[in-house]
């Protein structure tokens, strides 16, 4: 039988890219930096990569979300009367964790993803812990924190995901009474300029539409019509959702595309095999993004946040 010999390289950044790449798809072109040489005695060969995709999922993530502005927290710390221990639910990648940390002593960060985790800022006074999509009460105090103890529960763009009541029994369960915090906030889509957006919106509203979770609802309501149960905090009449708020991130048309790549909806399309930035569409963006002449642009995400104390 013929030998001969086959050349390919992977990029692991690059996985995420390949159709099918839940069946770690057959590789037998050049894609990495590292070429490896394959002798076979077969004609045909079928070269298997292994890999748990959803590592390089998790850091797309984190390289694509942009990073909260420093007065959201401020904003959220000015309401809760001591800054010892704070809970942030559905850390992700410690977007929030971090600057939590700066304020109080203390942050539980927990995350039902251990790769998100992985990616996750290390501080030494955030601990970083895996949980489970459901906890008893047992489980919440050994991985998270004592019974009226915390004094701020945080969850940066994922409370729409939750088991709303069974989370809300927990939070009401960690909080110190009566004033302790909840505060949630999600964004939506950035927003770049007219030309830019004058393509996204047919994508993201026709394209993604079949992609999308239910959950997304809520997003695109900006949190008006998620359930809310707590009492206002000191200042303000109601629980929100408030729109003062605004996220910036400089991005230059790839980091757009990290960005896009790294929402559920193209990662429900990704799974099910379908590509929803092809060259067709990625063509028009390209057009739009240099009608202006200017590579980098500044995005804006809109923040919506709700906030309500524990009450007694």
């Amino acid at each position: 039988m013929e030998s001969f010999h086959i050349h390919y390289t992977i990029k692991l950044h690059n996985l995420i890219d390949f159709p099918d790449f839940n069946k770690c798809r057959i590789l037998n072109w050049n894609i990495s930096k590292h070429t490896h040489t394959h002798t076979h005695t077969h004609t045909h060969i079928y070269i298997y990569i292994y890999i748990y995709i959803y590592i390089y999922k998790a850091k797309q993530y984190a390289e694509g979300r942009p990073s909260y502005p420093a007065e959201l927290f401020q904003f959220i710390a000015s309401k809760t009367p001591h800054h010892d221990l704070v809970w942030d639910v559905g850390t992700g990648s410690g977007q929030a964790a971090k600057p939590l940390a700066k304020i109080y002593k203390n942050v539980i960060a927990t995350d039902t993803s251990p790769k998100q985790l992985e990616f996750a800022i290390k501080l030494p006074n955030i601990r970083y812990q895996l949980t489970p999509p459901t906890m008893s009460i047992t489980e919440l105090e050994q991985n998270v924190a004592t019974q009226s103890s915390v004094d701020l529960v945080t969850i940066a763009a994922a409370l729409h995901w939750f088991d709303l009541p069974q989370f809300y029994k927990q939070v009401k369960w960690v909080l110190k009474k009566p004033n302790g915090v909840i505060a949630a906030w999600t964004y939506t889509m950035p927003e770049i300029n007219e030309s830019v957006g004058a393509v996204f919106k047919p994508f993201d509203t026709v394209d993604c539409e079949p992609f999308w979770e239910p959950q997304r609802k809520l997003v695109d309501n900006k949190y008006m019509s998620i359930d809310f149960p707590f009492e206002p905090v000191d200042g303000v009449d109601n629980t929100g959702p408030f729109d003062q708020f605004v996220l910036e991130k400089v991005m230059n048309l790839d980091n757009y595309f990290t960005f896009i790549r790294s929402c559920s909806g193209y990662q429900t399309a990704k799974d099910k095999g379908v590509e929803l930035l092809t060259d067709n569409v990625i063509d028009k963006f390209k057009v739009a993004w240099n009608v202006d002449g200017q590579s980098q642009k500044v995005a804006r995400f809109p923040i919506y946040l709700r906030i309500g104390q524990v009450g007694n």
